[in-house]
């Protein structure tokens, strides 16, 4: 008969085997296990809009570690994630213009097809940015203020940017819808040197870094740390903007037109009822996207509603 001890002994031996064979292999937490899975870029099924993606105004604070700018780097995410249609408003746009200036000179070859009314619109606008309130004057910490996008700093409170020393990266992505300026989007992202030692974002850094100009954050630890910093921001922000309209230009107010012509903003779309007002030229109109025909519905600047022939004005520049 086994000693009452000896099985005691047994039935703990067997627990602490089947706790062993739960955990994370090589010693990881549970939170690690789901910081690695979770460091991936994340993949839509349809574009959410166009998006141009810009470089933070203030201090260029990437040179210094021999990185690229931040907006390399989100163009990465975004071109693996097929989550917004990329549109260039940087050099590419620069060298972009310059043959538009040669077409318009008459130096480029007959049809060509070059001209106005070709360029896509960017449908939002995103920022990458370090969250920081200080400078540490040793150089070990690297600032980089939001110039007013976090107001009074009660969204996230979170100090540091990049501190080189201990390696950690505190970021924040904003994204602006071009057409109403409202803020549609704000995330933020902490990374840190232990995050790298657990395998985190290890398929995030093969390939597509270099020929985006960002091979740098691939290459450096510190590198690393901002771009899985980054990545944490990026996949929240894609969650929130999982419920944006399919059309952001149908979503938005319809443009704002400008009378070229003298008319008369009538009650109804046939002329029946009679006139509201006299419209004279160079009056803003605000249409309501109702039409009919030719006639438009819109709003003057007074608040009246009524309907103009669209043959009478155009859209206000």
């Amino acid at each position: 008969m086994a000693h009452p001890n000896s099985t005691l002994a047994a039935g703990i031996a067997g627990v602490l085997a089947l706790l062993a064979a739960s955990l994370p292999a090589h010693g990881a937490t549970a939170q690690q296990e789901r910081a690695q899975k979770s460091a991936e870029i994340p993949a839509c099924s349809r574009p959410l809009g166009t998006l141009a993606v810009l470089e933070p105004e203030g201090r260029n604070w990437w040179t210094g570690q021999q990185l690229a700018s931040p907006a390399a780097l989100i163009k990465v995410f975004v071109s693996k994630s097929r989550c917004f249609t990329l549109v260039d408003r940087g050099r590419g746009m620069s060298a972009m213009q310059a043959e538009r200036e040669l077409a318009a000179s008459g130096d480029l070859r007959g049809g060509s097809n070059l001209g106005k009314g070709q360029i896509k619109a960017a449908d939002y606008v995103m920022v990458p940015d370090l969250v920081s309130q200080n400078d540490n004057s040793s150089g070990n910490a690297i600032g980089g203020l939001l110039g007013g996008l976090i107001g009074d700093r009660t969204v996230g409170a979170l100090v540091g940017g990049i501190n080189i020393k201990k390696k950690t990266a505190d970021v924040v992505l904003t994204v602006t819808d071009v057409r109403s300026s409202e803020q549609v989007a704000m995330t933020e992202g902490h990374a840190t040197r232990t995050d790298l030692g657990w395998g985190a974002g290890g398929g995030v850094f093969r390939g597509g870094f270099g020929g985006a100009g960002a091979s740098g954050y691939a290459n450096t630890e510190i590198g690393q740390v901002i771009t899985l910093a980054y990545l944490q921001a990026y996949t929240d922000l894609v969650a929130q903007l999982g419920g944006l309209p399919t059309n952001a230009s149908a979503a938005n107010v319809q443009q704002a037109v400008t009378v070229s012509k003298p008319a008369r903003l009538l009650k109804q779309s046939n002329g029946q009822g009679g006139a509201v007002r006299d419209l004279d030229v160079g009056m803003m109109l605000y249409p309501t996207g109702n039409k009919d025909g030719l006639m438009w519905e819109v709003d003057d600047e007074l608040g009246n509603r009524g309907w103009v022939n669209s043959t009478l004005f155009g859209l206000s520049r």
